[in-house]
């Protein structure tokens, strides 16, 4: 752009040192491409957030896993605080798990 407004102005003995725009009018097709482009920037950037998200989350739930195997009662324990947070909902429906080794026992196969 400087250069142009040297060409046009150099003849004159003219220097332009600074332009400023006031109203700058965008084809609504350019309009169009430019929101587009933010658009997917936002959503790129919302994905990237959303990932370190669930990489925080997933570090978590492996420590918590440590703490847990490290004290079998740590499971019991936040077993009985799920069913009492359920309960608290006014659900009528809990679905209790049982170990699969308690089940085993009673269809040992006849020997």
């Amino acid at each position: 752009m400087q250069s142009t407004l040297d060409e046009a102005t150099d003849p004159w003995g003219v220097k332009v040192e600074r332009v400023e725009i006031k109203d700058v009018r965008l084809p609504v097709q350019l309009q169009r491409a430019m929101a587009a482009e933010a658009e997917a920037a936002r959503e790129a950037r919302a994905k990237v957030i959303a990932a370190e998200g669930e990489q925080k989350a997933s570090r978590a739930l492996k420590e918590a896993a440590e703490v847990i195997a490290e004290s079998p009662a740590a499971l019991q324990l936040r077993f009985l605080q799920t069913l009492n947070a359920i309960s608290d909902e006014k659900n009528s429906t809990i679905i209790f798990p049982v170990p699969i080794d308690i089940i085993r026992h009673f269809f040992k196969p006849n020997e």
